[in-house]
């Protein structure tokens, strides 16, 4: 695979990952609309790789926390915050976890990957964080999250597996309805991106590590590395934009590649 392709798609990555647009969705459109080779479950397990270490750094000291808390809820005690933090992360993860299995094991995971679905879920839940992000109060912080509310953000989490609708994006569209901040929603849609990352990377892993080869290690390697800088850019910069912004101009990109996307699907 070329150096040019490589960083498209790991700039894609990076910077999709965290901004509320869908990383997903834009990766299975860029083969599909360029004619370029779909780049293979290798650079997909790199490319997440690079933007898991993005995010670790970014809010280090909550991942420090969490997993020092990780160590205390193993031995039965959630008396610390760093130990409720991870219990927490744990539960929002689940959903998506048995909705990722539900998907693969049927097969589905495979018929959603089309320009219609990602046309589709591009406007529709465009339009949903718009309307959550301006009617919802922003009464709650991060420090408020609850076990409740780690349930509901996770499932609204495994809709995100259906191409399109974004991880980040519908995470924080429940965390505005539930009352967040934006700059809260978006570090507790951060936070929870953490797990979900390790397990989908997990599973991609293991699929691949029989077939990958010296020359596909070496381009995952390449990918990984841009798609860390690339994430790591994106997330600085939205999560500073948010001190004074709506997530309007995301939603507006949403609204207008979606309708794009139906254009072609139907036309």
């Amino acid at each position: 695979m070329s150096l040019l392709h490589l960083l498209i798609i790991a700039i894609i990555q990076g910077v999709t990952e965290f901004l509320p647009v869908s990383s997903s969705g834009h990766l299975i459109l860029l083969p599909n609309l360029t004619g370029m080779d779909d780049q293979g479950q290798v650079i997909d397990v790199a490319v997440h790789v690079g933007t898991l270490f993005a995010v670790i750094l970014y809010f280090w000291r909550d991942v420090a926390s969490a997993f020092g808390g990780l160590g205390r809820l193993v031995r039965g005690k959630m008396d610390t915050d760093g130990a409720r933090l991870a219990f927490l992360l744990i539960v929002a993860t689940i959903p998506v976890i048995l909705f990722g299995l539900l998907l693969k094991l049927t097969g589905l995971d495979d018929a959603l990957r089309s320009v219609a679905v990602i046309g589709w879920t591009m406007l529709i839940f465009g339009l949903v964080l718009y309307w959550a992000d301006q009617k919802g109060a922003q009464e709650l912080q991060s420090t408020d999250w609850s076990l409740r509310h780690a349930i509901q953000m996770g499932l609204w989490q495994a809709v995100a597996l259906i191409p399109g609708t974004s991880r980040s994006g519908i995470t924080i569209t429940g965390a505005r309805m539930l009352g967040y901040a934006r700059h809260d929603a978006a570090r507790l849609a951060m936070l929870m991106s953490i797990p979900t990352i390790i397990a989908s990377g997990t599973l991609l892993g293991i699929e691949v590590a029989a077939t990958a080869d010296a020359q596909a290690a070496r381009d995952g390697a390449v990918a990984a590395v841009f798609a860390f800088i690339s994430a790591l850019l994106a997330l600085v910069l939205m999560m500073r934009l948010l001190r004074s912004l709506s997530f309007t101009p995301y939603v507006i990109y949403r609204v207008i590649l979606g309708v794009v996307l139906l254009a072609i699907a139907y036309g």
